[in-house]
């Protein structure tokens, strides 16, 4: 197991006060879990391959290719990385920006993914200040507080509840087979209070909770596996193609070949955008300092 200093660095602010903002990449082959902390500074992680899981207190976030997670300062949580590369911006607190309180999954527009890859030019903890770098993560940071608004709805609740959190956790192990009587069983309950419970303790029907967890799972195969669709949808719990089309239709806005082929596209445009990203992100941020006229490092 991965320890925060290792994988989700940086936990406080730059030791140069005058530095608000900076990026640092990530790459992990084979899982890594940070365990439970917090930051002092604003971290928004854009996901270029694999899938990240981030939890908190009140629910669970997936974090699937080409897409990106904002987490606010000093939310606790956890986060599991699974063949990931990615990188995260910081923004200190300090830059003033519109944060919010909890953790938001966002789909990355083209201008904010090329920005997140132009990023890198400016590690988190850099030692010496650059113009450029402030005049660039102002203008990322506005472009940040307009994406919130527009999150995309990838998590699922948990609770402290014991028994609840027993039955999620049988539901989310065993998907391809899971029924109400087995996590019942699973669990120690009846059918009756379990239908009470869990509403009460986490806003949605168990059967619902089943369908969104077997979604999400789907959409982290279909990102990483070769299956075809017909095995993935069999894998998660459904019995045909054409329930999980319509299924994975209503929740993604998308049918499951077409996600995946965005995917993918998605992958192998990296590589092409860091050869032309640099150029075309310094005219950019050029133009919107000049315009701006803001005289001020980061």
């Amino acid at each position: 197991m991965a320890t925060p200093a290792q994988w989700d660095a940086p936990l406080s602010l730059p030791a140069n006060p005058t530095i608000q903002a900076g990026a640092y990449s990530l790459e992990v082959g084979a899982e890594a879990v940070t365990g439970w902390h917090s930051h002092d500074l604003h971290q928004l992680q854009y996901a270029f391959e694999g899938i990240a899981e981030v939890e908190t207190a009140t629910a669970r976030y997936l974090l699937p290719p080409q897409q990106a997670v904002w987490i606010p300062a000093g939310v606790e949580h956890s986060t599991t990385l699974t063949h990931v590369k990615a990188v995260s911006v910081f923004f200190a607190p300090e830059m003033g920006l519109a944060a919010g309180d909890r953790v938001r999954i966002l789909a990355a527009a083209p201008v904010i993914r090329e920005m997140i890859l132009y990023a890198k030019r400016w590690p988190i903890g850099r030692e010496t200040t650059d113009p450029m770098a402030g005049a660039f993560f102002e203008a990322l940071a506005y472009l940040v507080v307009e994406w919130l608004d527009h999150e995309t709805p990838l998590c699922l609740p948990t609770t402290r509840d014991p028994l609840i959190a027993a039955a999620m956790d049988y539901t989310n192990e065993n998907l391809a087979e899971v029924t109400l009587q087995r996590v019942c069983a699973a669990v120690g309950t009846s059918e009756r209070t379990l239908r009470r419970a869990f509403p009460a303790a986490t806003g949605m029907s168990w059967r619902q909770y089943l369908l969104e967890s077997r979604l999400l799972k789907s959409m982290a195969l279909l990102a990483e596996d070769d299956e075809n669709v017909l095995t993935i949808a069999v894998a998660v719990g459904f019995q045909s193609v054409s329930a999980f089309t319509r299924a994975f239709g209503r929740y993604a806005g998308e049918t499951p070949t077409a996600y995946r082929r965005r995917i993918r596209t998605g992958h192998a445009a990296t590589a092409t955008a860091e050869s032309w990203t640099a150029e075309l992100a310094a005219r950019s941020v050029r133009r919107w300092s000049h315009q701006c006229d803001i005289p001020r490092a980061v």
